[in-house]
């Protein structure tokens, strides 16, 4: 019997541009990339457009974010840490008023900073790896300063996908997985190493023109399994309709493309129940979640109202990667999330 799935994707192999003159949506861009060569030419639509970094390390004893992040109207900083066996958690952020000195490129992999008295974060770019520096004197009430170098193995492939809700709103994602990371983390008097062989980092790069209201679910992670590295990237609620998904696995560097949906189903009144993921037609995505620590980031101003919610845990199940074959994943690392935002 003959599989059911969704219709194939446009597939992009030459450096494209997301905008055309006017500033709405090129659709020579509409598809996905196995490398950053989408171009993220924005501009107009004023107050509409969004713009971020965001970097999570999965370390051996501890999980790091930083991110900067640009929405037109203000600009949002945040990092934050989460020791797994101890659960300690903390979450720093700052926001910066009409974005002022904060500036975003259009290409994925280029050099990013923001600093204040606060807060500094560093993203610099430079022969095949990103090294990223945090440092805060008051995070928890201790100094924390990191100095983590990520590496962009050659040959790896990412996902780069433009979702076209309409010619004037439109996102472009970056997903890239499964990068191996060398460096500390120091918080106080606690030093945590990271290690190549064991700790991986993931970007997710944004850039678009919003709709005032969205939601969306995004499942991920990067581990070595059984001497592979594997990295996984579900996206829900937000693709739909739109005829391209931000689904995809990794396997040392090599991606399968999914262009299927992705269900989720959780208990919106009790997260920390465990989650099922899997593909809409097909037997290719069939996982449970099981979080063991939520993180909650909620924005209540005029112009933005948003509610994250974050479980850190392990994913069990199987996939099946674009040669057929079955992927066992137990206890895998990583997290999931819903996003309600009116921005």
């Amino acid at each position: 019997m003959k599989k059911l799935t969704q219709h194939a994707e446009r597939e992009i192999t030459s450096a494209v541009s997301l905008c055309d003159t006017k500033g709405d949506l090129n659709p020579a861009a509409i598809g996905f990339a196995r490398k950053p060569i989408i171009h993220s030419n924005l501009k107009g639509h004023f107050l509409r457009k969004k713009k971020w970094n965001y970097w999570c390390i999965f370390g051996e004893e501890i999980l790091f974010s930083a991110t900067i992040s640009h929405l037109d109207y203000a600009a949002v900083c945040f990092v934050y840490f989460l020791d797994y066996e101890t659960q300690r958690f903390f979450e720093k952020t700052i926001t910066i008023p009409v974005g002022r000195g904060v500036s975003l490129p259009s290409n994925v992999l280029e050099t990013v900073s923001f600093s204040s008295n606060e807060m500094s974060i560093q993203l610099v770019h430079l022969q095949g790896e990103t090294h990223l520096t945090v440092t805060i004197s008051d995070f928890d009430s201790d100094f924390l300063h990191a100095d983590l170098h990520i590496e962009h193995p050659a040959d790896d492939e990412s996902l780069n996908v433009v979702i076209p809700w309409n010619r004037q709103t439109f996102q472009h994602t970056a997903k890239h997985h499964s990068l191996p990371t060398r460096g500390f983390v120091k918080l106080g008097d606690r030093n945590y190493r990271f290690r190549p062989e064991e700790s991986f980092a993931v970007l997710d790069y944004g850039r678009g023109v919003w709709p005032r209201s969205v939601t969306w679910n995004w499942a991920m992670g990067s581990q070595r399994v059984r001497g592979q590295r594997i990295g996984i990237n579900f996206g829900g609620k937000w693709t739909d309709g739109t005829g391209m998904t931000e689904n995809a696995i990794f396997v040392d560097g090599k991606m399968t493309k999914l262009s299927e949906d992705v269900i989720f189903t959780y208990n919106p009144k009790q997260f920390m129940d465990p989650w099922k993921i899997h593909t809409k037609f097909s037997s290719d995505v069939q996982l449970t979640f099981t979080p063991f620590f939520e993180r909650v980031a909620q924005t209540n101003a005029k112009v933005i109202v948003s509610t994250v919610h974050q479980l850190i845990g392990y994913f069990n199940g199987t996939m099946t990667d674009g040669d057929g074959k079955t992927i066992q994943l137990t206890e895998f690392l990583g997290s999931v999330e819903e996003h309600v935002a009116k921005w």
